[in-house]
């Protein structure tokens, strides 16, 4: 990148007396001034993914004069609990293959359990319907200007929705936004569900074990992301459903599903907004109802243009 940018100015002499490209990390690399502002492209999928804000709050640090900018200037993670029973059922066919007793003599089914949870540890990357979300979203803020390095290395963040339906809950549905907050004119890019696509697209994390709720129950849980070598994170979800309606005041968690994944090895469906049925195209004051896997099954072998992988 440095020595296409030094081409680049070479071709153009006005821009020569102005930009100076210094070549290195900026974790090694020594500046001879303190800079005014700092411009970086630091986002992954998920916001933290290649954990390359690490490197952003380090020349904040070493290069960034007192109240200079920084753009971005603030990121927000966003989650919101999904309902996309499509979407468990073709996760969790992956891992039919494994459940042949008799594959040329070999019984493979040893592996089942293992290519189930092998399966349902990678997070979904793609565009999706935001009428699948089944509550209103939270946001968790990272501001980039006080950020610690350190804090970085571990996020924990606390879950509470009111579902708005009835439902079936399949995971966890996460996008990101961030902030260029100029001297002048604030701008935000977003990666949210029904914004124009970008290439983070979004991503949702499925539970091996959905939970039912009903509208207006409390959803409660925490998302535990901890970093690791590979430059990504560990994410560890977990929902739980409280008691809703005439005692609830007495009662304590109904359901609970917790899974494990790993951010560095998504599943890249990669899809554009897929057009679903009436079952899953419900108004928010409409319980959702959504087919069985044997219905779903039945459905497809009627129909030509499904295919069950």
């Amino acid at each position: 990148m440095a020595d296409y940018a030094q081409k680049l100015i070479a071709g153009n002499p006005s821009l020569g007396q102005r930009i100076t490209v210094i070549k290195g990390k900026v974790e090694d690399v020594e500046l001879p001034e303190k800079a005014d502002i700092l411009i970086s492209e630091p986002m992954g999928t998920l916001l933290i993914n290649e954990r390359m804000l690490e490197s952003y709050v380090i020349a904040r640090d070493r290069f960034l004069v007192p109240n200079g900018k920084m753009f971005p200037t603030v990121g927000r993670i966003h989650m919101a609990p999904f309902s996309d029973e499509y979407l468990f059922i073709e996760i969790a066919n992956k891992s039919l293959f494994w459940q042949q007793q008799n594959y040329y003599g070999v019984d493979l089914t040893a592996l089942h359990g293992t290519a189930f949870q092998g399966y349902f540890s990678q997070p979904v990357v793609d565009a999706f319907d935001p009428r699948l979300l089944v509550a209103p979203s939270i946001s968790h803020v990272i501001n980039f200007t006080t950020v610690k390095e350190e804090d970085l290395y571990e996020i924990n963040i606390p879950l509470k929705f009111t579902a708005s339906v009835g439902t079936r809950i399949h995971g966890l549905a996460c996008w990101f936004d961030v902030l260029f907050d100029g001297s002048t004119v604030q701008r935000w890019l977003t990666t949210a569900p029904g914004a124009p696509t970008t290439h983070w697209y979004q991503l949702r994390c499925v539970l091996s074990q959905p939970i039912y709720i009903m509208q207006g129950q409390e959803i409660t849980g925490h998302l535990h992301m901890i970093a690791h070598s590979a430059q990504s994170y560990t994410i560890n979800l977990t929902l739980s459903a409280k008691m809703w309606g005439p005692g609830a005041e007495q009662g304590g968690i109904l359901q609970t599903s917790s899974c494990k994944f790993d951010l560095k090895e998504p599943y890249y469906r990669m899809s554009q907004p897929q057009a679903y049925p009436i079952a899953q195209d419900q108004q928010p004051n409409q319980d959702l109802k959504h087919p069985s896997l044997a219905d779903f099954v039945q459905q497809s072998s009627n129909d030509s243009d499904v295919q069950i992988l």
